[in-house]
């Protein structure tokens, strides 16, 4: 049964990726959930027990390619394979092109391009062996439109894009969806900490005129997840309130 497929959803302790999860347990799915930082992970599991739920977690650092495959064939082989996974993870270092130094490109890179690249080819293998599967990643309207400030954060949103395009070519014929969501401004512990000169800027280009929350991007997700979403693939969907019109 389509509940009983294995979600993964990385980067899932706090803001969309915690929601996500809430989300995706809600429509009754398992769903296993990847992050960083354990002390969060241990609140993500508090608030699904809450919630009437229960969420398998692992701690991992996803640059690990070693390790985040291992991880990833282990939760395929206990769970008869991973039906959907979210690519969700994703950091920021933000400065002036100019400024930017090696190290702040490569480092966001590694988290938010290259390791949903590792993720999506292991949980590829059983998908295309089990002809099911849906892949989302969460890129950005910056992968959109572009961001002053954020090239290395902007040109890995708009790699997930290319390579989730890539990759529906290639798995479509095996039932096997892949789609992008790219979030506009969504308030979470990432975007509450900008000055307010930013918000201001954000919210007065945004058509609906204000912010998005974690638990839209969420409901993105879970119809992207479902049965019903099955022929829809390659695609970007913009959850941004019209900002990337």
């Amino acid at each position: 049964m389509a509940e009983q497929r294995l979600a993964v959803v990385t980067g899932a302790a706090r803001g969309i990726g915690r929601a996500i999860v809430l989300e995706l347990l809600k429509q009754g799915r398992k769903v296993a959930g990847l992050d960083l930082n354990a002390e969060q992970l241990k609140e993500l599991e508090k608030a699904v027990q809450e919630a009437g739920f229960s969420v398998i977690t692992k701690v991992v650092d996803i640059t690990k390619t070693d390790v985040l495959t291992k991880i990833l064939e282990e939760l395929a082989e206990e769970h008869g394979g991973i039906g959907i996974l979210v690519n969700n993870a994703g950091i920021t270092r933000d400065r002036l092109m100019i400024q930017m130094d090696d190290e702040d490109f490569d480092k966001v890179m590694a988290v938010n391009l290259r390791a949903a690249f590792t993720a999506t080819r292991v949980a590829a293998r059983s998908m295309i062996r089990n002809k099911f599967g849906r892949i989302i990643n969460i890129s950005s309207v910056a992968g959109v439109m572009g961001q002053a400030g954020s090239a290395n954060y902007a040109a890995s949103k708009a790699g997930l894009i290319g390579m989730t395009k890539s990759i529906a070519r290639e798995v479509g014929k095996k039932n096997v969806t892949a789609n992008c969501i790219a979030p506009g401004f969504i308030m979470t512990d990432m975007t509450q900490v900008l000055p307010d000169a930013v918000k201001e800027g954000a919210l007065a280009v945004i058509p609906i005129k204000r912010f998005g929350k974690p638990e839209e991007v969420a409901q993105a997700v879970a119809f992207l997840a479902c049965e019903q979403a099955g022929y829809i693939t390659g695609q970007v969907l913009c959850v941004d309130g019209g900002m990337a019109m």
